[in-house]
């Protein structure tokens, strides 16, 4: 009943790693391939944080 007030503890992160990877979307298509690997692996970090809090619950 109560847990309709839970907050998902992965959304936050997810939003942030939607955002990361359509920056390096961006990054590749202009032609920026540092920016766009540097993007690329911030993005892998936050996902390794997302699937580390969803196999611990």
């Amino acid at each position: 009943m109560f847990g309709l007030f839970n907050k998902n503890p992965t959304k936050k992160l997810r939003k942030q790693y939607d955002g990361l990877l359509e920056r390096a979307m961006h990054a590749q298509r202009n032609g920026d391939i540092k920016t766009y690997s540097m993007l690329t692996a911030e993005s892998e970090d936050v996902w390794k944080k997302i699937e580390a809090i969803e196999k611990g619950n």
